[in-house]
């Protein structure tokens, strides 16, 4: 067996070199166990101090498509069959753990955050076990002969920084990047449950079995799962055997085993195109040179902000490198890199396992060409790890130097020169994450940082236009963002397509809300919600028949898209046809039963047809989702007031429904008709009338009836 000649060989028990002496096994009567439960207190405790004010930020970006808009995670029995055009498209475990949230608090995002946040403190206390299994192995293929004191301080400072560090903001306060931390926890579980098993005595079948169980869910999560099989044979070549040969004849059936779950994830790939649907791979219309130029400066941006996490960047966009000689620099740095972690795992086994760490799990990002991210910070989720354990154990020896005092394998881990520096290093990490997350408070704080930080960044200035149009009497800073866009890239059919959303939103507009519709249509035929939305505005221009063509496109091409399924049924209750409607609405409420418009419409289209009951179930499912729906209100005073003895109940719909909106002419108007059922009420129902005719002056019905009321008074 091969021993680098640095090494310091140490004569190994007959058992395996990971089972600990008659020393450690002491020592975890005495001060290790509480040692490392303290540390696991501390880690945990400290993130959620630093994530406390994230459990309100609303969706994101990406959010909306793979939990809002995701019929498959509100019923359990649909999780694993995850929608396409998502971040959960080929992903059926991340798809499951989003319909468990649905199932635990619905639309609320709390049970989203809690749930993000528990699955990082977990990360963060599986790598404090494998960091403290890792240096407490006797083998002297260890990283080195340390103490179970030194150990657990060295695991501890590794855990803590790694969980606190700003860098991870974005895999952690961003729901739908579960993707990458669920993964990272399944990956790290991978690995402790293999260090577990290696080193039983007994269970080894059962630590076994969590290996490859945890590895089975990784690769069900993302693709960068892909990686683990080949780090755990790694790590068990450079910690355990000594070598690769050794590695597999020792524990082939176990890496046999591991590598098997290679199968299930070429499935999952397979179900999502090979490509992704289009957004990643070899045939997406990126040439893979290009994109690989624009890695050399990703890797060596993701190392800067290791060491230096600012500026931190929620969406970077596209990054094309239009000339190799702009890329030479940080080629160089990473090929460097590269080079010498290929030497250590030959001279340095330890340190190159942590080099090889960083690149295998970054591989499959970096070497898959993708249209869109060119670096996306949250893939340094796992990789991270590996250049903190360096840098802690590289601040541990220094330390070590320094000290004049005790030996550090004598002192409990309070007095660790490493734990004060730690801490320390962990306060300033916890506030700048905290900073952090206090720009995700809305998507409007978190685009608008994004374009100052990447100012030509399209994509960044379509989701700040978006995040204006949500702001009432923000639409001209809306459409400002969307022609900003376009400026920078005028093919880009999601700018058009937003631009004439802002459009729609104006009356005086709708024309050109069409000719925009009509440009993100030319330039992406298959651009569904833009069929869908181009639909919408020719019903309220009264082009019915144009306008059912456009939201059965948008069907075809997107069966499952609840803004079509409700914009067919407008244009058919527009049409009269009611029924046919009704089913549209129906439908739409099947794929996401929180809509409170649909209920509303469905409301209507039940009471044009003359089923006035249903229509008030409707309209209290509208307003039991959104209480301050003012034309729900006023929709179900209508249909109460129809209602035998309910007359009271509709007059309090329609005062309810002006309280809201104190100038819709039709409830003042229908509040005036009902107080006119009610003696004593009649110079109220006149005061409503001639509001009515204030705010629409010759309305004919109004003027009528206050007529009338005014003549019974003579």
């Amino acid at each position: 067996m091969r021993k680098s000649s640095n090494q310091q060989v140490t004569a190994s028990p007959a058992t395996s070199p990971l089972v600990e002496d008659h020393a450690i096994k002491a020592s975890k009567i005495g001060g290790a166990d509480w040692q490392a439960w303290a540390g696991c207190v501390v880690i945990a405790t400290a993130a959620v101090a630093v994530y406390s004010r994230t459990y309100s930020v609303p969706l994101l970006y990406d959010d909306h498509a793979a939990i809002a808009q995701n019929a498959t995670i509100r019923h359990l029995g649909s999780a694993l069959f995850p929608p396409i055009n998502t971040t959960a498209t080929g992903r059926p475990i991340l798809n499951l753990s989003l319909a468990l949230n649905h199932a635990i608090g619905g639309a609320g995002v709390w049970s989203y955050h809690a749930a993000n946040l528990a699955i990082h403190i977990l990360a963060g206390l599986t790598l404090f076990g494998i960091v403290r299994r890792t240096l407490r192995l006797r083998s002297g293929r260890a990283l080195a002969q340390r103490s179970e004191a030194a150990a657990t301080a060295i695991a501890f400072a590794s855990a803590l920084l790694w969980t606190l560090h700003p860098l991870q903001t974005e895999a952690v306060t961003y729901i739908v990047q579960r993707a990458e931390s669920l993964m990272g926890l399944f990956f790290l579980l991978t690995l402790y449950c293999f260090i577990r098993a290696a080193g039983a005595d007994t269970g080894k079948r059962t630590w076994f079995a969590l290996c490859v169980g945890s590895c089975l869910l990784g690769m069900g999560t993302k693709e960068v799962m892909v990686s683990a099989p080949l780090i755990v044979l790694l790590y068990d070549r450079t910690f355990m055997s000594g070598s690769l040969g050794e590695a597999w004849r020792e524990r082939w059936r176990i890496h046999a085993s591991l590598a098997a779950t290679w199968l299930p994830l070429a499935g999952l790939v397979a179900s999502a195109g090979w490509n992704r649907n289009g957004t990643s791979g070899f045939d997406v219309g990126v040439t893979p040179w290009a994109y690989w130029l624009t890695q050399f400066e990703a890797v060596s941006r993701y190392l800067w902000l290791s060491a230096w996490p600012h500026p931190l960047v929620f969406e970077y966009g596209t990054l094309w490198v239009q000339a190799a000689a702009a890329a030479a620099p940080y080629a160089l740095a990473v090929a460097t890199l590269l080079v010498t972690v290929l030497i250590a795992l030959w001279r340095r086994p330890a340190l190159g396992f942590l080099g090889a760490w960083f690149f295998l799990i970054l591989a499959p990002t970096s070497v898959m060409p993708g249209q869109i991210q060119m670096i996306v910070e949250h893939r340094m989720y796992l990789p991270l790890a590996a250049v903190i354990v360096a840098g802690v154990v590289g601040l541990h020896t220094l330390l070590q130097t320094l000290q004049s005092c005790s030996p550090v394998v004598r002192s409990p881990v309070v007095r660790s020169p490493l734990v004060p520096v730690t801490l320390l290093l962990a306060l300033g990490l916890g506030l700048l994450t905290a900073r952090r997350n206090e720009d995700y408070r809305s998507e409007l704080a978190i685009w608008s940082d994004t374009v100052a930080r990447s100012p030509n960044n399209e994509r960044a200035r379509v989701s700040l236009g978006n995040a204006w149009l949500e702001m009432p009497g923000h639409i001209d800073d809306a459409i400002a963002q969307f022609q900003a866009a376009l400026r920078l890239k005028p093919d880009l059919a999601e700018a058009h397509f937003n631009l004439g959303n802002a459009w729609s939103r104006q009356p005086e507009k709708l024309d050109a809300a069409i000719a925009q519709f009509e440009e993100a249509l030319r330039l992406k035929p298959d651009y569904a919600s833009a069929h869908s939305n181009l639909g919408n505005v020719l019903n309220s221009l009264g082009r019915t028949r144009e306008a059912i063509v456009q939201c059965k496109e948008a069907l075809r091409l997107e069966p499952d898209l609840v803004e079509a399924h409700n914009n067919l049924g407008n244009a058919l209750y527009a049409e009269g046809r009611f029924g046919e409607a009704i089913a549209e609405y129906e439908k739409a409420l099947r794929l996401n039963p929180d809509q409170a418009a649909v209920h509303n419409n469905l409301g209507n289209a039940w009471s044009a047809d003359g089923k006035t009951k249903e229509a008030v179930g409707e309209y209290k499912d509208a307003l039991r989702l959104e209480p301050d729906y003012a034309e729900a209100h006023a929709n179900l005073g209508c249909a109460l007031a129809r209602m035998p003895g309910h007359l009271n109940d509709a007059i309090a719909q329609f005062e309810e429904a002006l309280r809201l909106n104190p100038n819709d002419p039709a409830a003042h108007f229908n509040l005036a008709v009902a107080q006119l059922g009610i003696p004593g009420h009649v110079d109220d129902a006149a005061a409503h009338l001639e509001t009515v005719l204030r705010l629409r002056p010759g309305n004919a019905q109004a003027q009528d009836l206050l007529d009338r009321i005014r003549a019974n008074r003579r």
